[in-house]
């Protein structure tokens, strides 16, 4: 594995279970690759994905990144080796490596990127957890979507935050507690996804919200996910004098004064780009 702040076009780092590529000079691509198993997650694969947000974080052009599955499936959770292996931890080390897990979710979530999920197929477990944190989500009407782990007699532990949050503690009760599947359509109607399209369609639909991705700047970008993400559960009382001191910092950029004179100039900013 390569410790790299950024990545040559259509080049790859070297890792076993995931791809990271550039598409060009403002998005990544980064790609589950355990397609023989559904690209369900090691902890090899959790690792890696890991240092590829690092990757993808250090890099500052990058505005946004799509994250799919290759082959038919999006996610199917937990490998059953993975799991089979935890069986003969003792305690500490479950928690130890569960913490590594949450560790992912929470970088996911933080990322200063928009985060655009591609769900080509199956999202369970682990993988439902996955489309909760993307910022943009667009789906195939192939895919299905379920909260596995109480099947197993387990729990939605490190996914639970990011799930509760995107569905609402009802619906996060409902699918959590009867593992029941949904398809596209119904993910999208509850919010757990923003679009379905056909599979045919799907990387069209997923330019389509790249192009408006890309009109927005990097730093724009970066500011606002954070200031969802400071503000979220908390009274408006309480977020009075930091949203105050984030605008005032959001005027003193060199954004602000070119974004203002673009508007009242009627003319395209420079950070604007057209894919393709």
């Amino acid at each position: 594995m390569t410790d790299a702040p950024g990545l040559p076009e259509e080049t790859a780092l070297n890792y076993e279970s995931i791809k990271l590529t550039m598409d060009g000079e403002h998005v990544a691509r980064l790609t589950l690759a355990r397609p023989d198993i559904q690209n369900a997650m090691s902890m090899t694969l959790v690792q890696e994905l890991r240092h590829a947000l690092r990757v993808i974080a250090a890099n500052d052009t990058l505005r946004a990144v799509v994250l799919t599955g290759e082959g038919k499936s999006f996610c199917a959770g937990g490998d059953l080796n993975w799991m089979q292996s935890v069986l003969k931890q003792n305690r500490a080390e479950r928690i130890a490596e569960s913490r590594v897990l949450a560790e992912l979710f929470y970088e996911f979530d933080t990322l200063p990127k928009v985060l655009v999920g591609r769900i080509n197929g199956a999202a369970t477990g682990g993988g439902f957890g996955m489309t909760c944190i993307c910022d943009v989500t667009v789906a195939s009407s192939a895919a299905r979507f379920s909260l596995t782990e109480a099947k197993l007699g387990l729990l939605p532990a490190n996914i639970g935050p990011y799930v509760a949050r995107r569905l609402g503690l009802a619906r996060a009760r409902r699918y959590g507690l009867t593992a029941k599947f949904i398809d596209a359509a119904q993910a999208e109607r509850i919010g757990l996804v923003d679009r379905v399209v056909e599979p045919d369609e799907l990387d069209s639909a997923v330019e389509e919200e790249l192009a408006l991705i890309l009109a927005i700047p990097a730093g724009s970008i970066a500011s606002t996910k954070k200031l969802f993400n400071d503000v979220i559960g908390r009274p408006p009382i309480e977020c009075m004098d930091d949203t105050a001191a984030a605008l005032a910092d959001a005027w003193e950029t060199e954004n602000a004064s070119e974004g203002i004179a673009a508007f009242l100039g009627k003319c395209s900013p420079s950070w604007k780009v057209k894919r393709g």
